[in-house]
């Protein structure tokens, strides 16, 4: 994998948790992922990523190389990845044969994005069998044993991923903090950053990400990816009622009583002027408006941070409603592009 040779996007990908809507099931909640990963493939989307979490009510993605399968039988060219598994929860081992399993069964189309995060609370950590004292501490070790499992095997080597080994799974480092900006810089991976709801420290890990940055096997320069929301409809007041969706829903988690993914209501309905304002600061990076203020936002974002890929999330009641949304997304990443080629 090799990064781009300017600082123009022309990848533009999705991340999706499976939201489970009030009055819903994750079973529809997996099927609407499919369903939208299939509009994404005809979109132009690159990848379309699931992220792990558990003992949430409103995510289906837990078992997340399950939910991928699941995607990927669906689908035909898109690349289907973890966006991503949080390491600290499993073996090394047992991550390689997950996505070796579906590397094997849709080559060329699999990545591996690792966070070092539980993605949960300490008691569900437990119930998964890790130990919540030192399974972050030994991440990077952890890192590399996996991407060993991806390598040919060795003459004596005794433990093997299987399917897996020799596969080259492509693996990313995830990250919220300055964390593992350092570290996939270390190791020369593609790197992400979580800034759709952590954005505090975006700018600094890019900069720490491309400054430390040594070429590697995997990579020869970096590969920089942020995720941002997007809520895109006719009328900026439509978007920014489709947004209160996932408002309600990081209320929710705030106050101990994660639940379904609500629907819409007015902006001015939810929660109190503190909490509205602790979760605009955590949505800070949210495109949010109409297709021109959607364009005009992300033409900014790209400017500031350079970034070689953007991935949107945009959890929403309505499919339709999320279906348009990222197709203006898209429309507004290939306006963008074109105007760059232009120049």
């Amino acid at each position: 994998m090799n990064s781009l040779t300017e600082t123009t996007v022309t990848a533009y990908s999705i991340l999706d948790l499976s939201p489970v809507n009030q009055g819903s099931t994750a079973r529809e909640a997996l099927h609407r992922s499919r369903a939208l990963a299939q509009h994404a493939e005809q979109a132009g989307y690159t990848r379309f990523w699931m992220a792990e979490h558990h003992n949430m009510p409103g995510i289906a993605s837990a078992a997340t190389a399950v939910a991928l399968g699941f995607v990927a039988e669906g689908t035909k060219r898109i690349r289907i990845g973890a966006g991503g598994v949080m390491l600290p929860n499993h073996a090394p081992l047992t991550i390689a044969e997950q996505f070796g399993t579906l590397a094997a069964l849709y080559p060329d189309r699999v990545d591996l994005g690792l966070g070092r995060a539980p993605g949960t609370d300490g008691a569900t950590m437990q119930a998964l069998r890790r130990n919540p004292m030192n399974a972050a501490d030994t991440f990077p070790d952890d890192v590399q044993e996996l991407l060993h499992y991806f390598e040919p095997v060795q003459p004596g080597q005794t433990v093997q991923a299987v399917p897996g080994a020799g596969l080259k799974v492509p693996v990313w480092l995830l990250g919220s903090s300055l964390y593992s900006a350092q570290l996939a810089a270390a190791l020369g991976l593609p790197f992400a950053f979580a800034s759709h709801f952590a954005p505090d420290h975006l700018d600094q890990a890019l900069a720490i990400y491309r400054e430390r940055f040594k070429p590697s096997q995997y990579l020869d320069a970096p590969y920089a990816m942020a995720a941002v929301n997007v809520f895109s409809a006719d009328t900026e007041h439509q978007a920014r009622v489709l947004k209160t969706s996932v408002e309600q829903q990081f209320m929710a988690l705030r106050r101990g009583t994660p639940g379904p993914l609500k629907p819409p209501v007015e902006p001015d309905q939810v929660g109190s002027p503190i909490e509205r304002a602790q979760v605009d600061h955590a949505l800070a990076e949210s495109a949010v408006g109409t297709p021109g203020q959607v364009e005009a936002w992300l033409r900014r974002f790209i400017d500031r941070t350079e970034v070689d890929e953007i991935i949107f999330t945009g959890q929403m009641f309505d499919d339709k409603a999320r279906f348009k949304s990222f197709d203006i997304a898209a429309d507004a990443m290939r306006a963008i592009a074109a105007s760059q080629v232009a120049v």
